[in-house]
Order: structure tokens, then C-alpha cells, then sequence
């Protein structure tokens, strides 16, 4: 069994891996760099056996999504740590070392990230993970850094090592015998939140998130789906409903339901007034979805050990954002 090995998972993305496997290479010399391939059309496979023939391919053979596709390659990897990459991150000289260092130093630290930050933007925090990811009682996600869509500049607020709720799924650090005694990635996620959903099956086992500054990743964002695909919008919503409905203490759900209910429907009123039919209809079709799958689901539910989690923002997010005008993470008492 090797210490680490860093899996991308590629989906018809030649261009990107042309564009960011050299900083991976170059940068994780000490280890093992494998591409994942989701059953691409492209020419992703036959650009790496060309270009980088030290680049170990496993081929899925077809589409299975984020979480199935890397639940299948990752059976055929033996590695003490996974890095899940996205195959559009820039990774840093020294990346993987701190992170390691900090994870053998716990055995309770289940999952990982770096600091993210933007590869257009490099003066700011990136959406998809920033310093760390959070949720609020409600399960919106945010971040340190990127609160909806007010994203910071890292002025170095946030260089303290510091644990989190959830680890972006660009760049996720994770102990590999954790990862399949929880089952791995969950596929009926399919894409988006996978990672949110990992740890907090992870937090509500009673390990650890953490978020190490000393490692510095530049992530481009949207290459999957784009940020107004109505696909995207669907899966964001559904999935946000599966990952309540799994994790949740069963006394909290009624009340949390309720309340998000109501805002889910507020929030596909502004996109019908912003003339996204498609996000507006995405809204209740990611209903039907989670009713339809809502027994199914519920098979996944698991005891919970650890009742207390602190970061879990006892407020509405919404209400902070949009009502007092607490746009930065350090706004809120967290």
C-alpha cells in the first residue's frame, strides 16, 4: 500500500488536463497520480498514454457521475490517503506534505482541503471551497471566504488550521479506511454535495474535518456543469433535500422541512422573475425526485454518535446574508 495517491477523475476534459495535469505531476513527484476516466469521447485517454506515460489511466468505461465514478476507480487503489482531484485545479509546490502531516497527527481527522482559491482570481477565495466549508441549521452550505456569491480576498483572515463542518470535493484529502467504512461517496448524489454528504456522515460517526492553510490550490469552477444549467440547479436542490433527510437527528427534520420549504419556494419565485424557467421548474422537479426516492433514502440513515457539532451554524445563513448584510464569514458568531 502506497502513503498517498492523487486520483482526477476525467470526464471528456483533454483540455483541462493539458492545462492542469503539469503543476499535479510536477508537484506530487513523491507520489502516485492516477485519472480516473469516466467513459470519455475525447481524446483524454490517448493524450495521457502519450504525454504522460508515468500517469496510471483507469478506465470506467462510461459516465457514472462524481461519486460512483470515483467509488469504482477507488477500488482499485491501495493508498493509506486519497486526494480526490478535480482535473480543473492548479495544485502548488509542497501541497500534499502539510496536509499529510496533519492528518497522521490525529487518527480522528477523517477528511481534508486546502486552501482554495481561484485560478483567474488568484487574490481570491474560490466558491467551491474557500478556507473551509460550513452549513447552517437549514443546510445551506457556505464557506470561509465565499458566502453565496460574496467571495473575499485572502488577505490571510483565514491562515489559522482550523476544523470544518465539510472539505471541498475539488481538492479532498481523505483516509482512505474512513472513507470505505462509511461507505464511500454516496451514487444516487450522482454530482454536487457528495462531499458534504461524506462529511457529515463522518462528523456524525464522531471523526474530524479539518482545513490546512500551509497548502494553497487554485480551482477554476464550472467545468462540469455550468452555474445557470437547470440540471445543476435540480441536482443542488435534490441533493441538498437527500442530505438533510440522511443526516439529520430525526426530531430536527419536521421542523427543518418546514421552514426550507418555504424558502426553496421563494427561491424558484426569483428565478421565474429573473426569467430562468428552467431553474424555476428545476426547484420542483428536485421535489418529485426526493419524494419519489424518500424510503430509499431513508435505508441510508445511520445512528449518530456525535450530537453536538459545533460547526453547524445554529442561524439561517439566509437571513445573515440577506437581512443584516453579514456578507463575510467573519461577520458571524461562529
Amino acid at each position: 500500500m502506497t502513503k498517498v495517491a492523487v486520483v482526477i477523475l476525467n470526464w471528456n476534459g483533454e483540455a483541462m488536463l493539458k492545462t492542469y495535469l503539469p503543476s499535479v505531476t510536477e508537484n506530487s513527484k513523491d507520489y502516485e497520480v492516477i485519472v480516473a476516466d469516466n467513459g470519455s469521447t475525447d481524446n483524454s485517454i490517448g493524450f495521457l498514454k502519450r504525454e504522460y506515460p508515468q500517469v496510471r489511466i483507469i478506465d470506467n468505461k462510461e459516465n457514472l457521475g462524481f461519486a460512483e465514478g470515483y467509488n469504482k476507480a477507488l477500488k482499485e487503489v491501495e493508498a493509506e490517503y486519497y486526494i480526490l482531484l478535480n482535473s480543473d485545479v492548479e495544485v502548488s509546490p509542497n501541497w500534499i506534505n502539510p496536509i499529510i502531516d496533519l492528518m497522521d497527527s490525529d487518527q480522528k481527522i477523517a477528511c481534508c482541503q486546502p486552501k482554495l482559491l481561484s485560478y483567474l482570481e488568484r487574490n481570491k477565495f474560490e466558491y467551491a471551497g474557500g478556507a473551509g466549508g460550513f452549513i447552517d441549521y437549514l443546510g445551506y452550505p457556505f464557506c470561509r471566504g465565499r458566502i453565496f456569491d460574496h467571495i473575499e480576498e485572502d488577505k490571510g483572515q483565514y491562515d489559522d488550521e482550523k476544523e470544518i463542518f465539510w472539505a471541498t470535493g475539488a481538492s479532498f484529502f481523505v483516509r482512505s479506511s474512513i472513507y470505505w467504512e462509511l461507505g464511500g461517496l454516496d451514487k444516487d448524489f450522482f454530482a454536487h454535495q457528495e462531499e458534504i454528504d461524506l462529511c457529515w456522515r463522518a462528523k456524525n460517526a464522531g471523526y474530524t474535518i479539518f482545513y490546512c492553510p500551509k497548502s494553497i490550490c487554485y480551482h477554476y469552477g464550472g467545468g462540469s456543469l455550468n452555474k445557470t444549467s437547470p440540471f445543476k440547479t435540480y441536482l443542488n436542490f435534490r441533493n441538498n433535500l437527500y442530505l438533510l433527510y440522511k443526516n439529520l437527528p430525526p426530531k430536527k427534520q419536521f421542523p427543518v422541512f418546514f421552514q426550507r420549504f418555504f424558502l426553496d419556494i421563494l427561491a424558484s419565485l426569483a428565478f421565474l422573475l429573473k426569467g430562468n424557467l428552467g431553474e424555476f421548474l428545476a426547484v420542483y422537479k428536485a421535489y418529485i425526485a426526493f419524494i419519489k426516492t424518500k424510503n430509499q433514502i431513508k435505508q441510508k440513515r445511520k445512528p449518530i454518535i456525535n450530537h453536538n457539532i459545533k460547526e453547524i451554524y445554529p442561524y439561517s445563513i439566509v437571513f445573515a446574508y440577506y437581512i443584516k448584510s453579514k456578507k463575510k464569514f467573519s461577520d458571524l458568531k461562529l
